[in-house]
């Protein structure tokens, strides 16, 4: 019988992967549900965006048309809220909460709010550091240098100080975009709570995503510590 290798070590894998799934099903589900309802005053996505970045001042802020469902963005280098097909021309109580969440980013730039300057500094960096990082984590195990490897890791650990740092970010520009559609009547009492269903839902993809880098790093270190226990 030919010799079967299992790595242990992707058992911590999976608790994060069960909390990815159901984060990803748990959008989606919500979303398609509440794209299905309409707001009263007939609004799109792209008429609350246009209200909201007026409100705030925010006029050289553009608004675009993308493709794709669930794609919306705003980018603080091109000044543009890109508004997806299911947002965009949708008067759906989601696609209005979708649409007054990227505002809130653009406020968020506009006003200097600390944790997305935070984000925006570690964007450049990241990619550069988790990359060299893993490199540095098999060179290091290759070779039989643990402590190369461990500094490997630290690096490759950007990624999940990125993914913290868009916590607060998320959930504050979900705050804004509730507090613009209560305060401006854009939805009514009735309709917010759809709204903030569809926000809370994305939310938890990102918490997912942070989870998910967190086992992956705890993953690593069992590896380099074997590693280090053999040596």
């Amino acid at each position: 019988m030919p010799f079967v290798y299992f790595d242990y070590t992707y058992i911590v894998l999976i608790p994060a992967i069960i909390l990815a799934l159901y984060a990803q099903i748990k959008l989606s589900s919500t979303y398609n549900k509440y794209s299905k309802i309409g707001n009263s005053r007939g609004l799109t996505g792209a008429d609350v965006a246009r209200m909201i970045l007026d409100a705030n001042g925010l006029w050289d802020v553009k608004i675009q048309h993308i493709s794709g469902k669930l794609t919306d963005n705003y980018n603080p280098q091109t000044n543009v809220v890109s508004l997806s097909d299911s947002t965009y021309s949708s008067t759906s109580v989601a696609a209005l909460g979708v649409a007054a969440h990227e505002c809130g980013h653009a406020v968020q730039h506009a006003t200097g709010y600390l944790p997305i300057k935070i984000r925006s500094a570690l964007v450049a960096i990241t990619p550069l550091g988790t990359k060299a990082g893993f490199i540095l984590i098999l060179i290091g195990l290759i070779f039989s240098t643990p402590n190369l490897a461990l500094i490997g890791l630290a690096l490759y650990s950007l990624i999940a100080v990125f993914q913290f740092v868009t916590l607060p970010v998320e959930f504050n520009a979900s705050n804004r975009a509730l507090e613009t559609l209560r305060i401006d009547n854009i939805l009514d009492d009735d309709e917010l709570p759809y709204a903030k269903k569809v926000l809370s839902a994305a939310a938890m993809t990102y918490v997912a995503a942070l989870v998910s880098s967190i086992a992956e790093i705890f993953r690593l270190l069992l590896i380099i510590n074997n590693s280090r226990r053999r040596n």
